[in-house]
């Protein structure tokens, strides 16, 4: 029997630019022979002070192969690391790469990839995770490392130090996983301090986007997405409050700010959109103490990206919408001690209910297309991220706790994106577990406001964002799928990998827009239209 679904294709970049896939870089080489340019760079985390459980198996670190001529990204490898250092074999199609980093705590770990550029195959090359300074070829068969010593116990020299080794192979594309064994780095340590090599690699990306005629910049993380009823597209993301992107594919206007825009809330008579500021504890003050800026909660035209009007509520908090009404959940709240929702009808507060301490792991809770406010509230005043409900705010900011957010005995969920459809919820979360997300401990569950379990899909990595469109629920994971659930059953639709130009991405927002098509942003910075078109399958 055929059956016609409907899948989301993408038909619009906004945002675009060359080297994208590869965020803030940190090494960068030219191939010269080959005319190939290899970039080694971070995305960042997908966390927030607002959000943090899609973090869950996540890694932003990435290696991009560009073709020089076109800037064509042919290769691009996840990396569990930092990448350190990147050398092309002299003959090979092979690119060497050094990654690792300090734990915090004891050790360097890394490892040493090997990339079959012709197949796109990658190999761990070391038995044993060891951080990888440099890499250099000093012959077809002879690879150059410096590695960091392997931990700091007893050693308060060792992030100054490195051993300096040789590798040797008849034929380095065909080393194999692990094979290259401890006995071969063993040499003494002497003094070496890493490079920072981010600085040459921004002036070299720079260079090469010149010289194809383009510009080069730094965007990622696309952390909120909304569609206009005329078309436009509004964005928040690093370093961007908000920016908004007419139907052309131009950039009309952008608010920057100094770490960016996290949430977007659009005004009922859609002519303002309210945006929200993420702030951490960057900044070092005169007397070496930690300080941030202040809160940002601004509402802007979305004609002109004016700011109308900023809230004032003394401390950061995450936005949480319903209706007409945008509630404001402050996030310094700490253990024992309750903060207060602050209400407001768009634009004239007033004080709501006390609600416990806040986190960024159990209490996300964004719920889209919501006719009011709901939150996530623990009954333990002690501890907060215990026995959470899922609880609606009334008008005059009074609690009414609906259900348990976990509906399974024994297992503690974390918070995630949400929608509502009629008279129920359709929300994402994980299950806590002492070693980690395990196989099938991310969930989208739906459920009617008295706690019914009408439906649940299980996978294996965390939903970075969900919408609706009533028929399909939409959910984007930080594996890079997305994936279309009957909204009635949960069955799966369809299920794809998220690419643009062929390249892998990751989607860390998505809206359904007012004309039907899907809005996602990207972890590299992107934003992506896609229209939905039918697709038979039996």
């Amino acid at each position: 029997m055929t059956r016609t679904t409907r899948v989301p294709v993408v038909r619009r970049v906004f945002g675009d630019g060359p080297f994208a896939e590869i965020g803030e870089p940190a090494s960068a080489v030219v191939d010269g022979r080959a005319r190939r340019v290899a970039v080694g760079g971070d995305l960042g985390p997908v966390q927030w002070s607002g959000g943090a459980a899609a973090d869950s198996g996540w890694t932003g670190h990435r290696i991009g192969v560009y073709e020089q001529d076109g800037l064509r990204c042919r290769n691009l490898v996840r990396s569990r690391y930092p990448v350190r250092s990147l050398a092309f074999h002299p003959g090979l199609p092979l690119l060497a790469v050094g990654t690792g980093s300090y734990d915090g705590g004891y050790s360097f770990e890394g490892e040493l990839l090997l990339i079959r550029l012709d197949t796109g195959d990658v190999v761990s090359a070391l038995r044993y995770p060891r951080q990888v300074h440099d890499v250099e070829w000093r012959s077809a068969t002879e690879l150059g490392l410096v590695l960091a010593p392997c931990d700091d116990w007893n050693n308060p020299h060792a992030h100054a130090q490195g051993h300096t080794v040789v590798v040797t192979r008849a034929d380095w594309g065909a080393v194999g996983p692990e094979s290259v064994g401890p006995e071969e780095l063993a040499a003494p340590a002497g003094p070496f301090l890493p490079p920072e090599r981010g600085a040459e690699a921004r002036r070299l990306l720079t260079r090469l986007a010149a010289s194809d005629g383009r510009r080069w910049s730094v965007r990622r993380r696309v952390w909120a997405v909304e569609g206009t009823d005329d078309g436009r597209v509004l964005a928040a993301l690093d370093g961007v409050l908000a920016e908004c992107w007419l139907p052309s594919g131009e950039r009309a206007w952008a608010v920057e700010d100094e770490q960016g825009g996290r949430q977007l809330v659009p005004g009922p008579d859609g002519t303002s959109v309210w945006a929200n500021a993420e702030r951490r504890d960057l900044r070092r003050g005169t007397g070496g103490g930690r300080e941030t800026s202040g809160p940002r909660t601004a509402r802007i035209s979305v004609d002109t990206g004016e700011v109308l009007e900023t809230l004032s509520p003394g401390v950061f908090a995450v936005l949480v919408a319903g209706g007409r009404r945008v509630v404001l959940r402050p996030l310094a709240g700490r253990r024992g001690r309750p903060e207060r929702l602050m209400m407001f009808d768009l634009g004239s507060g007033e004080t709501g209910a006390e609600v416990e301490a806040f986190d960024a792991f159990n209490h996300p809770f964004a719920v889209r297309r919501a006719d009011g406010p709901y939150v996530l509230v623990g009954m333990d005043p002690e501890a907060s991220h215990r026995d959470k409900w899922v609880t609606a705010v009334g008008t005059d900011g009074t609690l009414r706790r609906l259900f348990p957010h976990s509906w399974v005995p024994g297992e503690h969920h974390f918070g995630g994106p949400a929608a509502e459809i009629g008279r129920s919820l359709v929300y994402a979360g994980t299950v806590h577990h002492g070693q980690g997300l395990q196989p099938g401990g991310a969930y989208v569950v739906r459920r009617s406001l008295d706690g019914a379990v009408r439906w649940q899909h299980r996978t294996d990595h965390p939903a970075t964002a969900l919408d609706t469109d009533g028929d399909t629920v939409f959910v984007a994971c930080n594996s890079g799928t997305l994936t279309g659930l009957d909204a009635d059953t949960g069955s799966v639709r369809w299920h794809t990998e998220l690419e643009v130009d062929g390249a892998p991405t990751a989607a860390l927002s998505l809206a359904v827009a007012p004309q039907g098509h899907v809005l996602i942003g990207t972890v590299d910075g992107r934003v992506l239209e896609c229209s939905v078109r039918p697709y038979e399958n039996d």
